[in-house]
């Protein structure tokens, strides 16, 4: 017989947290982006200098992500409904691909940018005193950015604000590249500058694909780790009454995991008995681990000997 619990019987705790403080972080990465991007473009194009704009376009980029993650951090938390019998969680999953193809077509712009300045490298100019400055502002600020948004996002376990986060820390590194780049066109080695850009551009590309290709694989049902499908295996089995356990299944959904599972109970018991075991199987694991639901399906254990007395 399967018993299938919906998830709206089961109040998420952090829920109304995790919301707030993915609108309040995003809120502040959105200040600081808008006035480092505007910065890091006029300045850049004023100093000449290709890296620092390439850099401010980074930024403007975590400006759409901002918005993005906040769109998701709306949506994920949701209660099930006609469409949705599972809730809303994977808008999470989707913010963090759409966040990884932004952040890859950003870079590969940037490296094709960078890519045309060895064309010609004698018309490479100098570049402004000034630039350096706004660059290690930008390096600063994003680095302090980065703390600060990794700090609210592992306190209330978001994976798509993680990965806001090191978004963030991206931009602190390429802000330090850039700041090379411009201390070394100062110091009479004009190649320097695109090369930072450049380089730019491949961390951005590389950081990209990796979040796309995590958040592609969650999208596509992929298990929790083993780590967590062990623990939630030992959780069923130290229930009493449960005998055995197979069949245990789990998927991503967002932050949290879906699982299906055989629960094996005495053959002997009635019904009663057997589905007030899974439903005390079923409350462990929602209390101890990060899941979404567990849907049970109960199995009279072959060979089974109740205990002695």
């Amino acid at each position: 017989m399967n018993h299938h619990h919906p998830q709206h019987d089961r109040a998420e705790p952090d829920s109304a947290e995790r919301q707030q403080a993915a609108r309040r972080s995003t809120l502040v990465s959105v200040v600081v982006n808008i006035v480092l991007s505007s910065a890091q473009i006029v300045i850049g194009f004023w100093a000449h200098s290709s890296a620092l704009i390439a850099d401010g376009i980074h930024s403007l980029s975590d400006l759409l992500s901002d918005f993005v993650v906040l769109l998701a951090g709306k949506h994920s938390g949701k209660a099930p409904d006609s469409d949705h019998h599972y809730g809303h969680q994977r808008y999470e999953n989707a913010a963090s691909l759409v966040l990884g193809l932004l952040l890859l077509s950003v870079g590969c712009g940037m490296l094709y940018s960078a890519a045309n300045k060895f064309y010609d490298p004698a018309s490479i100019p100098a570049v402004h005193g000034i630039a350096l400055w706004v660059a290690l502002l930008a390096l600063v600020s994003k680095e302090a950015l980065f703390r600060y948004m990794l700090a609210v996002a592992q306190r209330v376990r978001s994976s798509m604000l993680i990965a806001n986060a090191w978004h963030a820390r991206s931009d602190a590194a390429s802000s330090l590249v850039v700041a090379i780049g411009v201390a070394g066109n100062l110091l009479g080695y004009p190649i320097l500058d695109p090369v930072a850009a450049l380089l730019v551009g491949f961390m951005v590309s590389r950081m990209g694909w990796r979040f796309a290709w995590d958040a592609m694989h969650d999208l596509m049902d992929r298990a929790a780790s083993e780590e967590d499908v062990a623990a939630i295996r030992a959780t069923l089995l130290a229930t009493p009454g449960i005998v055995g356990v197979h069949d245990l299944r789990t998927r991503k959904m967002g932050d949290l995991i879906q699982v299906d599972v055989h629960l094996e109970v005495d053959g002997n018991i009635n019904v009663f008995a057997a589905h007030a075991i899974t439903e005390a199987a079923r409350q462990q694991v929602l209390q101890r681990h990060p899941v979404l639901d567990v849907m049970t399906h109960i199995d009279p254990a072959e060979h089974y000997r109740a205990p002695a007395a």
